[in-house]
């Protein structure tokens, strides 16, 4: 196997344009506070929907779908799905939430034998793909405390009954806390053949995941796409052998190594960006700060250094601009929450509307959960490759 195969060559690099990272619009909410307009899509006036976080997208029958988080208003904590077939990001995303008389639909989620799955605070939608006719989503489920830290705890395959993306029946479990799992948030990409180096032929679905929430490094973890319904199916990246640096497959969740040392992910989202050539991953993080950025030649690294594409306290970005700063009077905060800092999380790349751009560059957008507000923004940043780094 060649050094490109097992990715052990030079490390790709990118850098962020100055000035091109900013707010496209905001997606959820009734109110755009910082531009004084109305917010893009009304969505309470249009469905009864005040406020949520999160956002994944993925495609599915000619739609591109949105998985939001924790929806207010709902007593339980539910969650809430919209769509759009909107072919640019310009000037905002239109979308339809799943709804009936005006107010949206939480999803509902049942083992095979119809009992309920809990679908509370802090048990979220994480991602989803589609294959051979089905919608399939990635959530979290038993949500607890521990150490006076909130643990998700443990994530679930389901697949939507009769194509329904607010009826879900849970197929199986993919990552326990307890046990220490390392899949409990997740980013997939359905892949080709074109991906070499994984333990089987045919199409894939890459799965890269984190523990601990915001505690946690970066995994990586493959299926079969034709066998994504069988549990058994599933390796684990745990390294590269020795002498041919081939990368080595674990049936063994346990037995999956860190892509990268940065113990502080929780949300992530890894897509194929065609313009630069490189795998892109964005998460949140303390330190450094901000949105990061890593890029890849191959699923398992060797990963780059972060980049931060967006960083709350730079100037004209989010802070006093769209992200509220406790107990200022900037006017951004919701009602009662004005000693609670914005805080920015969830970056998701919108796959649909990355473009390329000349010189080796990149317009990627994403959405971005805001806490005060707590809404979900649409943002865009451009990306520069600039070359390779020695490491391997």
């Amino acid at each position: 196997m060649a050094d490109d195969v097992v990715g052990i060559g030079p490390v790709p690099q990118i850098e962020l344009v100055p000035g091109s990272v900013r707010k496209v619009c905001q997606l959820t909410g009734e109110w755009d506070r910082q531009r004084h307009t109305p917010a893009h899509n009304r969505t309470e006036t249009r469905f009864g929907l005040v406020g949520t976080d999160l956002g994944a997208s993925f495609e599915h029958d000619g739609r591109l779908w949105f998985l939001f988080g924790d929806t207010w208003p709902d007593p339980e904590g539910g969650d809430s799905v919209a769509w759009t077939t909107d072919p640019t990001p310009e000037p905002g995303i239109g979308l339809e939430f799943v709804s009936a008389d005006s107010r949206f639909v939480r999803p509902r989620v049942s083992t095979p034998d119809g009992r309920p799955v809990s679908t509370t605070f802090f048990e979220v939608p994480l991602d989803g793909f589609s294959a051979g006719g089905h919608m399939y989503v990635f959530r979290t489920t038993e949500h607890y405390r521990e150490a006076g830290r909130e643990v998700m705890g443990r994530s679930i395959l389901t697949r939507a009954v009769n194509g329904d993306p607010t009826d879900l029946v849970c197929l199986y479990d993919l990552s326990i806390a307890r046990r220490g799992g390392k899949f409990i948030n997740v980013s997939c990409v359905v892949a080709d053949e074109g991906v070499e180096g994984l333990p089987f032929s045919g199409t894939a679905v890459l799965v890269w995941g984190s523990g601990l929430y915001r505690a946690s490094d970066a995994y990586l973890a493959c299926v079969p796409l034709g066998a994504v319904e069988d549990r058994s199916r599933w390796r684990f990246w745990c390294g590269r052998e020795a002498r041919s640096r081939r990368p080595v497959w674990s049936e063994s969740e346990s037995d999956a190594v860190a892509l990268f040392a940065h113990p502080q992910i929780g949300e992530l989202s890894v897509t194929w960006n065609a313009p630069l050539g490189v795998w892109l991953m964005l998460y949140n993080a303390g330190s450094p700060r901000g949105i990061n950025a890593r890029v890849a030649r191959h699923p398992w690294g060797p990963w780059s250094d972060p980049v931060v594409v967006f960083d709350p306290g730079w100037a004209g970005t989010g802070y006093g601009e769209f992200m509220h700063v406790r107990d200022a009077p900037d006017g951004l905060s919701d009602p009662g929450r004005e000693n609670e800092w914005g805080g920015e999380y969830g970056p998701y790349v919108i796959d649909r509307y990355t473009r390329a751009l000349p010189g080796r560059r990149a317009a990627v957008y994403f959405t971005m959960s805001t806490w005060n507000p707590y809404n979900v923004v649409a943002m865009t940043a451009v990306l520069r490759r600039v070359g390779t780094s020695g490491r391997r």
